[in-house]
């Protein structure tokens, strides 16, 4: 229903767009909605709003005015047509008077045949001036009645008529007692109507019969008539209770966007359940037939508006976060970009310083930890980036890995022949001593060596390192066998 002026003025607007001789009650009420809010508002109103408010009231005025012109233009229409009609019927009952007054036996026949045809013209011609009604079918039934009960005509004409009358009317009161039956009672009640119609054209019958076939033919229209106003009723009820419906979903969109209009962050889980009950409400809706009419339109804009409230949050903010996945993608792979880059610099040379080691190593790390802090991106991109990412910095771990690996195994070798150095140094007795050292310890090794029965990365990592250690220790013994077969020859 329009509050504001504004909106009275809309939907006068629209009403004009109709047929402006069904929407009276509507213009009627929309006039005096304008002119209670512009009277209530002009006495207090500062100059300029009452500016606005001339503005609005002439605005209005020149809608009514269109209405006016319409229904005008209208109404002279059919007025002009209703006034030839009523002068054709006025006609057509001056002729019959003339046959009621001027009958005589020898015309009989001649007037029945008039009078015949003039009802047949009489049945033709439309409506009439809605104030001269009663009065042209009281004249009409008049002059019929009296044309067959003052002419002197043949009783057995007479009486065939009459016949021929209580037939037709007896059908026609057998049609309304069978229209009982029809559950579409909007049907039956138009079908009534042009029953009531046909009977009122229809001649008359014998005097002693027309009382009592009228009450039947009533009492039947009185079921139907009474079917229908309980029709109406219910429908009433009906609608206002479709209106609370209606109304209830309104609430629950509204208490469902709240969360939306406080700015709450929302996730995209959130989002597809909060879709799916919006969704459910929707099809809910759809199952509810129509408000009062004075209700409906307003109830679906307020529906339609927390709908399209919450689909239009919704687009945006799927719009900004696929922003946001653009942005993480971007941010990542310039990530992965800057690990390969260290990757794959020359550290394979084996040219490398400790100091540059321990610089790219920094730098890795200050990548895993930048990445960390860059938000989620789209999940087809996510498992392939993060593999190019892990893989690269473990490639340059695992490089830096076998790099002090090798300085290590640098260091011992220089400390292992240190020790022959310091075994030769000792005579031969300390060599031989280190000898038996060196395949004690290799013989133990090898011993335990066995045990790693296991097959998997850790237990065949634990036998790649004891078979080196192994092969260290042959590679001095060796080197320390030499020196002693030396000092023998």
């Amino acid at each position: 229903m329009a509050s504001t002026r504004k909106e009275i003025i809309d939907e006068l607007k629209q009403l004009l767009e109709q047929d402006v001789t069904a929407v009276k009650e509507q213009v009627d009420h929309l006039k005096t909605q304008f002119y209670a809010s512009y009277n209530e508002e002009a006495q207090e109103a500062l100059e300029e709003v009452a500016q606005v408010m001339h503005e609005e009231e002439e605005q209005f005025k020149e809608l009514l005015a269109q209405y006016k012109a319409k229904r005008a233009e209208v109404s002279a229409v059919e007025a002009k047509e209703q006034a030839e009609n009523l002068s054709r019927k006025k006609a057509i009952l001056e002729q019959m008077k003339a046959l009621v007054e001027g009958a005589d036996a020898d015309g009989v026949m001649d007037n029945l045949q008039k009078m015949r045809d003039l009802q047949a013209e009489w049945k033709t011609i439309g409506a009439v001036p809605a104030t001269e009604l009663q009065a042209l079918r009281k004249a009409y039934q008049q002059y019929q009645e009296q044309f067959y009960d003052l002419v002197k005509i043949n009783i057995e004409l007479r009486d065939l008529d009459f016949k021929k009358n209580l037939e037709l009317k007896t059908l026609l009161c057998e049609a309304a007692e069978r229209l009982q039956n029809n559950d579409n009672i909007v049907e039956a009640s138009r079908a009534l109507q042009q029953l009531h119609e046909e009977w009122a054209e229809i001649g008359p019958i014998a005097r002693d019969l027309r009382e009592q076939l009228w009450d039947r033919f009533k009492a039947a229209s009185t079921v139907i008539n009474k079917k229908h106003q309980a029709y109406f009723d219910a429908l009433h009820a009906k609608e206002h209770e479709n209106l609370e419906r209606k109304q209830a979903i309104v609430d629950r969109l509204k208490a469902l966007n709240e969360p939306i209009v406080n700015g709450e962050p929302l996730t995209t889980k959130k989002w597809d359940e909060m879709t799916a009950k919006v969704q459910e409400m929707q099809n809910e809706w759809r199952t509810i037939g129509f408000a009062p009419k004075k209700f409906n339109q307003s109830i679906y804009d307020a529906y339609r508006a927390e709908c399209d409230r919450f689909f239009h949050t919704k687009t945006e903010y799927f719009k900004e976060l696929r922003d946001t996945f653009s942005s993480n993608l971007k941010h990542k792979r310039s990530l992965v970009e800057q690990a390969l880059e260290i990757a794959k610099s020359d550290w394979a040379n084996g040219d490398w310083t400790k100091e540059q080691w321990d610089e790219a190593t920094e730098k890795v790390q200050a990548l895993q930890a930048e990445w960390k802090t860059v938000g989620t991106v789209a999940r087809k991109y996510s498992d392939e980036l993060w593999k190019q990412f892990s893989e690269a910095c473990d490639t340059f771990f695992n490089a830096k890995r076998e790099a002090i690996k090798g300085e290590r195994q640098k260091a011992k070798g220089e400390r292992a022949a240190k020790a022959v150095r310091a075994a030769a140094s000792q005579g031969a007795e300390g060599m031989r001593r280190m000898r038996d050292r060196l395949q004690q310890e290799i013989k133990t090794a090898e011993n335990n060596i066995l045990f790693f029965t296991a097959k998997s990365k850790t237990a065949n990592k634990l036998v790649d390192d004891m078979q080196k250690k192994i092969n260290d220790l042959k590679k001095q013994l060796d080197e320390l066998q030499a020196k002693l077969d030396a000092e023998d020859e």
